[in-house]
């Protein structure tokens, strides 16, 4: 049925878990094909890759997580998207759907320009920056130069349909976005692999991601677009996109900043290493990072799964709700931390050991304070998410700041001091416990429980 949020119940947690799990495993699985054909130089490079990849989705500036939210405040029932705050809504209110027809032709419009400007900050900036990197780098140039002409053209196109995540998330279709996930993440695995022993090299990684990304997107249209909303679209006479676009420019540019503060405080660190350390060391943080980015998504299940709902207990007034929410939210947090931390510590190398890798994970003093980091870091972030569910963002700023802080620290600890690794760890976790790791928890805990 179109006209509300699907349910979410324990199925769609299961295809939650079900899809970070095989997300996990797809890398677990392809992981020992890249550590063992691919020396540490070329493990480095595609680390930055990485960071790059999930920086360019950043230019998105929040208006992804802005447009699920408002996609489900429409689903919810409410008549009008405003600056700050939600508009009340009757549970029993119907859809708008010329709000709606106007969301998506703003999301459309918005998300062109984005590729666009991708496009071009990647052909110049980026390329300078790469090549640049290349000058350390004694592996096959050509091969590299070819994955960073299609990674260019990976970003674009990821970038120029992004909303489809968003309306998936927003309608509250978590199971199905999950599936989708899984079948895409196969035709990853199985492409990068036979073309990894194809002898392709990164070239064959950038490839097959492009490819899963593409079935990904027409399979999430797919889903989307039911016949029955086609039908109520096509008679929709649809809002002026300009003025949807105005109300939530504001809280998106505010939650843009918020994720640039983010991505300085959590991915600048890799943007900055192979400045200040080698390619090997880069290699050892850089795998060791991705494994971390792994157990912060399996630690956030929960909350991403119950986003739709969070915003209708925001738009419903739903306090009860929202206690029930949290309580899950943190727990399932910590408890994957602390079960995951362990047996990261106590089999990480080995697991290496036992396929063959040329690369290894940080010592086992850095790894606990990295994990001790990163389980502070996706508290905070699950706190400020309920915050952001009644469509204020208070944080943007403080998370500028981290960010800024970040960078100066991490040149202090890498230049002046030449803390190496230690620089690359502490430098975000000091910026962040300094402030927002204790206070946006405690903002929610206070307006939930009075306390």
């Amino acid at each position: 049925m179109a006209e509300k949020i699907e349910h979410i119940g324990k199925k769609d947690i299961a295809w939650s878990y079900a899809g970070t799990a095989f997300m996990i495993g797809a890398g677990i699985i392809l992981l020992p094909f890249i550590l063992h054909k691919m020396s540490q130089e070329t493990v480095g490079i595609w680390s930055i890759f990485m960071t790059i990849n999930y920086l360019v989705l950043l230019l998105d500036f929040g208006f992804r997580p802005t447009f699920a939210r408002n996609i489900s405040y429409i689903f919810s029932g409410v008549k009008t998207l405003q600056k700050e705050g939600v508009a009340h809504a009757d549970a029993e209110a119907s859809v708008d759907y010329d709000l709606l027809k106007g969301s998506l032709i703003a999301m459309r419009r918005f998300y062109r320009w984005m590729a666009l400007g991708v496009l071009a900050l990647l052909g110049t900036v980026g390329t300078g920056y790469f090549y640049f990197i290349m000058q350390k780098y004694s592996g096959d140039r050509q091969d590299a130069m070819i994955a960073w002409i299609l990674l260019i053209g990976i970003n674009c196109y990821n970038l120029y349909t992004f909303y489809y995540d968003a309306l998936l998330t927003g309608k509250g279709y978590i199971k199905r976005g999950q599936q989708i996930n899984i079948f895409g993440q196969a035709i990853y695995i199985a492409l990068a692999i036979g073309l990894i022993y194809a002898g392709l090299g990164l070239t064959a990684i950038v490839a097959s991601q492009l490819v899963a990304i593409v079935v990904r997107r027409v399979l999430s249209y797919r889903v989307f677009f039911t016949q029955e909303l086609q039908a109520h679209l096509s008679t929709a006479q649809a809002k002026e996109p300009k003025e949807i676009l105005s109300a939530i420019t504001p809280n998106a540019v505010k939650v843009g900043m918020t994720q640039l503060g983010g991505f300085l405080v959590n991915k600048a660190s890799m943007l900055l290493a192979p400045v200040f350390v080698s390619l090997e060391m880069v290699a050892c943080f850089g795998i060791t990072v991705q494994v971390m980015d792994i157990l912060a998504r399996c630690g956030s299940v929960f909350y991403q799964s119950y986003l739709p709902k969070l915003a209708q207990c925001r738009a419903e007034q739903d306090t009860t709700g929202l206690k029930r929410y949290y309580l899950l939210c943190t727990g399932s947090l910590i408890a994957i931390y602390v079960v995951g931390g362990l047996l990261w510590v106590l089999l990480g190398n080995w697991a290496l050991d036992l396929i063959g890798s040329q690369t290894y994970f940080v010592p086992t003093a850095m790894l606990c304070v990295m994990l001790l980091i990163s389980l502070l870091e996706q508290n905070h972030a699950t706190s400020a998410g309920f915050i952001m569910a009644d469509n204020k963002i208070p944080f943007f700023i403080p998370s500028l700041v981290s960010g800024a802080a970040t960078v100066v620290l991490l040149w202090l600890f890498l230049d002046p001091l030449h803390m190496g690794l230690w620089g690359l760890i502490l430098a975000p976790g000091v910026a962040q416990l300094a402030y927002q790791n204790w206070k946006w928890p405690s903002v929610v805990i206070k307006e939930l429980w009075g306390k």
